[in-house]
């Protein structure tokens, strides 16, 4: 299924196309002026055409909602890219006081993955009829949980000197768990830096590798 998008004669990128989606379910294409499924917004997504879904009773966005239930489509038809282990992880994190920094470095990770995709993607293509580099790839989703695992674990914000806590401000830390605290954003920073690095490496090498 091809899904076309138009652009402006200027070449400038077009506005999201509004989607409402009624009572009964059904998703309304106001562009095309007829009704679409999942899977046609899915293929929206892949195509890079940027829409917004709204309730056409309330007026409320409600994208987020909608992209999440392409994701549970897309994995019950045996498409599954979530891990059971990270799904657990993630849930585990809703209402913690780590949750704010979930998206941020989620966000983080896939920007990072993207920008090296048509490496990777080349790498893998010419490699296809050899060596298929599910060992490579795995070594990349093994680091990135690690980090990510071992960044959740290390790091609680709520021990900054002066910082703010669920029920309002922190007293001073006579210990200086304030300092100690700085000394691990620091840390946290330095590793997610480290890990791009490791990402471009392992891409770099890969197309070293005939």
């Amino acid at each position: 299924m091809a899904v076309s998008g138009d652009q402006t004669k200027t070449g400038e990128k077009p506005a999201p196309v509004r989607i409402k989606k009624y009572a009964n379910r059904r998703l309304y294409n106001t562009a095309t002026s007829s009704y679409v499924t999942l899977d046609y917004l899915a293929q929206m997504v892949r195509e890079g055409l940027d829409f917004t879904v709204e309730d056409a009773k309330t007026g409320e966005d409600i994208t987020r909602s909608v992209l999440t239930q392409i994701i549970v489509e897309e994995e019950s038809k045996g498409q599954n890219m979530l891990p059971i282990n990270f799904l657990r992880q993630l849930i585990s994190l809703y209402g913690d006081n780590l949750q704010f920094l979930v998206p941020g470095y989620l966000e983080k990770s896939m920007e990072s993955f993207g920008a090296n995709q048509d490496q990777i993607r080349q790498y893998m293509k010419d490699n296809f009829g050899a060596v298929f580099p599910l060992d490579r790839m795995e070594e990349m989703s093994k680091q990135n949980m690690a980090f990510f695992q071992q960044a959740m674990s290390m790091w609680n914000p709520f021990k900054l000197a002066g910082g703010t806590g669920p029920n309002g401000p922190l007293p001073p830390d006579p210990k200086g768990e304030g300092a100690k605290g700085g000394d691990e954003l620091s840390d946290l920073k330095s590793q997610m830096q480290a890990l791009q690095r490791q990402l471009e490496q392992l891409t770099k090498a890969g197309q070293k590798t005939d």
